[in-house]
């Protein structure tokens, strides 16, 4: 082990040079070498750049991964230089769980059958999931941390530096001044009259010794200005920069919110389709329903025969609106009529819905000029 004891001891004296220099400077004891306003402003301007970013990171990384302990994870693979092991998103576990749910259950089953369409699209939304944690992760986070882990670091390396270069410049400020004083002071008229000439050659000697002493002060002065202000034209240059950095965050920003748009795309359009499907079940378990039902032999047929409701479409078409009890609905979702029986629609569109005694309460019938046919309740909002 090389222990340099000469050196540890120079590194301490500066250092304890440098906190009474400090210290001096904040009770206004000591003169301090200002920035100009601009320059002062711009990294003011970093610094409030670095500590945004700082927190926008940080949260970005917790809406994309909430988990801590696997943020951890991926942070100790990343600094061992591991590629990290692909983790299923939670929409895929639970698609996986409704899977074998329905397996179990029978895919026969009302209960059974549902779940396993409804694990399907729960695997197609954290399989969009996973794409836009990649695509997020690549296109708006890694050029954050390249920012706080690269440029900043080199920033802040250059500020200290700089910080340096200004104690230096104005400890040799320091240093000359008291070498002006103390040469002022030897370099004053001695007293001829004095019985002890040996006082004015003591006094010329200090004299010389005070002139040369601020002559070396003045040379140390001068290289101290030179390299302090060698690194402000760094520093300013790289702070300067900040700007450029903005842009690049600003388009990094738009390809975020991109990749958000099209992710919640993919999950509304999943879903819908979803609602969709989940709605022919219904419309098929209510046909099944109705024509068990209508089975000659129950004699229940004969008692209660079905409404027009619970036929074809030609009978539907014949259905009268009540007095009364009409309303209009505004349609949240597009739908598909699944049969001749039932009304498609467009979402956004406005209609007249009412119902019919004997009528399934997940139906209505719905009107659009001529048009005629069973809505599902679940499509729309009614309005007062």
């Amino acid at each position: 082990m090389d222990f340099n004891v000469r050196k540890l001891a120079s590194d301490a004296g500066i250092f304890f040079s440098r906190a009474v220099q400090f210290t001096e400077e904040k009770f206004g004891h000591a003169e301090r070498t200002e920035l100009d306003a601009h320059f002062e402003n711009l990294l003011s301007r970093a610094d409030c750049t670095k500590n945004w970013t700082e927190k926008i990171y940080r949260q970005t990384e917790v809406l994309l991964q909430p988990n801590p302990g696997a943020r951890i994870e991926e942070f100790l693979y990343e600094k061992i230089d591991r590629k990290v092991p692909p983790r299923a998103t939670n929409g895929e576990i639970l698609g996986q769980y409704m899977l074998e749910a329905g397996k179990e259950f029978g895919a026969d089953t009302p209960y059974g059958s549902t779940l396993i369409k409804v694990s399907d699209c729960q695997r197609k939304l954290g399989g969009a999931e996973r794409e836009f944690l990649q695509t997020s992760s690549i296109s708006f986070l890694t050029p954050l941390r390249n920012f706080l882990e690269g440029d900043w670091r080199t920033i802040s390396r250059e500020r200290r530096l700089l910080e340096n270069r200004r104690l230096d410049l104005d400890a040799c400020k320091a240093r000359l001044k008291k070498a002006k004083a103390a040469e002022s002071k030897a370099a004053a008229v001695p007293d001829f009259q004095e019985t002890r000439p040996r006082n004015y050659v003591l006094s010329a000697s200090a004299s010389a010794l005070w002139n040369e002493e601020l002559q070396k002060a003045e040379h140390e002065l001068r290289v101290a200005q030179t390299e302090f202000d060698r690194q402000a034209k760094v520093t300013r240059l790289l702070v300067e920069g900040i700007g450029s950095t903005h842009v690049n965050h600003l388009r990094c920003l738009r390809e975020f919110v991109e990749g958000q748009v099209m992710y919640y795309n993919q999950c509304h359009q999943y879903m819908q389709e979803l609602q969709r499907e989940l709605g022919r079940t219904c419309t098929d378990s209510s046909a099944v329903d109705s024509h068990s039902s209508s089975d000659p032999a129950d004699p229940s047929t004969v008692l209660n025969p079905p409404s027009p409701l619970e036929t074809d479409a030609l009978q539907i078409e014949d259905v009268q609106p009540p007095a009364s009890g009409t309303r209009k609905a505004k349609v949240l979702f597009d739908y598909k009529a699944g049969d001749s029986s039932e009304l498609s629609l467009r979402a956004d569109e406005v209609i007249t819905v009412y119902t019919v005694p004997g009528m399934d309460s997940d139906w209505l019938i719905g009107e659009r000029g001529n048009q005629k046919g069973k809505v599902p309740v679940t499509y729309l909002e009614l309005l007062s």
